[in-house]
C-alpha cells in the first residue's frame, strides 16, 4: 500500500458521508415541508375563469397539505407578469403558479419575454381544460356564426372584441377567428376577463371569444349570446351550441387549459407531492361537480406528459401568431 492510499479512503470516506448528511437534510426537509403558507400566482384579475379555478383548486390543494394556497394575483401582460414573478422566484416549495395556454403564446407576440416559460418553470400537473364560447353583445343582430361574420363585412371597423390582456387565450382566439374568416375586428385587450366582460355586456365592445367559467353566468343570464364553441367537438355545458368549425368555420379549434408550475429547481420530493395531491384534489366529486357545471374538465396528466403538451401547444401558437400577424403592441 502507497502512503496516499490512506489519505484517498479518507477523502472517499468523507465524501460518502457528505453525500449521506446531504440526503437526510434533504429527506428532513421534505418532511418538514410544508410550515407556512404557500402562494399560488394567478396571472390574470380576480373575478376570471384563472382566478375562479385557482381559487377552488388552492383551497383544497391547501387542505391535504395541511398549510393555507394564498391566492396572489399579478394581472397583465397576458399572464407573463405572473409567469416572470414565479420564475424568479425561491424555489423552496411556497410559490407556484397557476400557468395558462396564455403562456405557450406569449413566445409567438412578444419579442422578449423575461423568462423562459419551459426552461425557468417545471410541470406539477394539468388543472383543467375549457373550451371558449364565442359570444356578442345582445344588440348584435346575429343568431350564428355565419350571420355575425356576415354583419361583421358589412360593417368593416365597427366590431371590436376583446380580451384578458394581450398574448390571453381570447387574444389569440380573436386573431385566429379574424384571419380564418377574413374579417375586419379590432382587438381590446383588459387586465383580465372579469373587466372585458363588464364592458361586452355594457356594449362597449360588441365580441369575445372567451372561457366557459366566465362567460357561463352571462350566458345563462341572457345578457351575452353564445353562438358556438371551440372546442373540436360540442359542449354538454351548452346544449344545442355548435361548434365555430360546424358554423362555418372549418379547422377551427381552442381549448384553455390551465397547469400548475413550480420554479426550477424545486426540490423533486416537494414537486411529486404537489403533484400527488392535485392529482387527488382533481377527483373529488364536489371539485368534479364544480367543473361540470362550468364545462370544465379536470387534467389528467403526468408531469412528463404536460411537459410534451406545452412543448406542442408553444409550436402550434407561436405558427398561429405568425400567421395572423399577432403581436405585442
Amino acid at each position: 500500500m502507497t502512503p496516499r492510499m490512506p489519505r484517498r479512503i479518507a477523502l472517499k470516506a468523507l465524501g460518502a458521508m457528505a453525500l449521506a448528511a446531504a440526503s437526510t437534510s434533504a429527506a428532513f426537509a421534505a418532511d418538514a415541508w410544508p410550515s407556512k403558507p404557500i402562494t399560488l400566482v394567478v396571472p390574470f384579475a380576480s373575478g376570471g375563469t384563472t382566478d375562479i379555478i385557482g381559487r377552488a383548486v388552492g383551497q383544497r390543494l391547501g387542505e391535504a397539505l395541511g398549510q393555507p394556497v394564498v391566492v396572489d394575483n399579478r394581472p397583465g401582460a397576458g399572464g407573463t407578469i405572473g409567469g416572470a414573478v414565479v420564475a424568479r422566484a425561491n424555489p423552496d416549495g411556497y410559490t407556484f403558479l397557476l400557468a395558462t395556454v396564455a403562456h405557450t403564446m406569449a413566445p409567438g407576440i412578444y419579442k422578449t419575454l423575461p423568462y423562459d416559460f419551459q426552461k425557468d418553470l417545471e410541470p406539477i400537473g394539468m388543472v383543467a381544460l375549457t373550451p371558449n364560447v364565442l359570444i356578442v353583445n345582445p344588440s348584435i343582430p346575429a343568431k350564428t356564426v355565419q350571420e355575425l361574420v356576415a354583419y361583421i363585412k358589412a360593417n368593416p371597423g365597427k366590431v371590436n372584441y376583446g380580451s384578458a390582456g394581450i398574448g390571453s387565450t381570447e387574444h389569440l382566439s380573436g386573431e385566429l377567428f379574424r384571419a380564418s374568416t377574413g374579417t375586419d375586428i379590432s382587438h381590446v385587450p383588459y387586465k383580465g376577463g372579469a373587466p372585458m366582460m363588464t364592458d361586452l355586456m355594457a356594449g362597449q365592445i360588441q365580441m369575445a371569444i372567451e372561457t366557459s367559467p366566465s362567460a357561463n353566468p352571462h350566458i345563462k343570464s341572457g345578457k351575452v349570446k353564445a353562438l358556438a364553441v371551440t372546442s373540436a367537438k360540442r359542449s354538454a355545458a351548452y346544449p344545442g351550441v355548435p361548434t365555430v368549425a360546424e358554423s362555418g368555420v372549418p379547422g377551427y379549434e381552442v381549448t384553455t387549459w390551465y397547469a400548475l408550475m413550480a420554479p426550477h429547481n424545486t426540490p423533486e420530493a416537494v414537486r411529486q407531492r404537489v403533484s400527488a395531491e392535485l392529482a387527488k384534489v382533481l377527483k373529488q366529486p364536489d371539485v368534479q361537480k364544480r367543473f361540470d357545471e362550468q364545462g370544465v374538465t379536470a387534467g389528467d396528466m403526468t408531469p412528463q406528459q404536460l411537459a410534451a403538451f406545452i412543448k406542442t401547444e408553444t409550436t402550434k401558437w407561436t405558427k398561429v401568431a405568425k400567421d395572423s400577424g399577432a403581436k405585442a403592441e
